[in-house]
């Protein structure tokens, strides 16, 4: 019997938007069994997408196709490059040590390569994470001091590095909570927000 962890490699293309002002940096999605959709945060008990549609639409549910509950992959990236939001993950190769999603048991064996990602966003100005593990390694990766949680740190090149609440309802922190934390990033980023 072979107990080896399988190394899985991300399973998503980076997107970017023309002029993306802004990259939101995750840790890794999480099993396929678990998505409702090939994109970012695909997981329907995730907040992202939710507090996204309350921070730019004032309804959790605008980002959902009308009459369900799954998400408008088409109205998420109409969003994104209106607004010039770029999103990755922090990890290239990982491994599940638990078979799940946790970040707690998720090792990154490669993590992405942010240079080469930078290259592509002559724009951005400001790298996001969205949860401990993701802004531990992004602060490895610039080699910066990892913010505290909704706060700023200056990175290299000008950027600003911010670590956002985790959307995961894992994290007790109500929804319109989180909203107001990524309301304060978007803003420094000359982004415009509904809230």
């Amino acid at each position: 019997m072979n107990n080896e962890i399988l190394i899985e490699t991300h399973p998503f293309e980076p997107y970017i938007p023309e002029g993306a002002k802004v990259l939101i940096m995750g840790t890794f999605p999480p099993q396929p069994k678990r998505w409702s959709m090939n994109f970012y945060y695909p997981n329907r008990t995730n907040d992202f997408w939710y507090m996204m549609g309350l921070l730019f639409f004032n309804d959790r549910n605008a980002l959902l196709e009308k009459g369900s509950k799954n998400f408008d992959l088409d109205k998420i990236k109409q969003l994104l490059n209106e607004k010039g939001i770029a999103l990755n993950d922090t990890g290239y190769r990982i491994r599940r040590l638990m078979n799940n999603a946790s970040d707690k048991y998720l090792e990154i064996v490669e993590p992405v390569n942010l240079k080469a990602l930078l290259s592509r966003m002559p724009q951005c100005r400001a790298l996001a994470t969205t949860g401990e593990k993701a802004a531990a390694t992004l602060a490895d990766l610039t080699g910066s001091i990892p913010p505290k949680m909704g706060e700023m740190e200056p990175g290299p090149n000008g950027l600003h590095i911010w670590r956002m609440p985790s959307t995961s309802r894992a994290y007790p922190l109500k929804l319109e909570k989180k909203a107001e934390y990524y309301k304060r990033l978007f803003e420094d980023c000359g982004i415009q927000t509904s809230l």
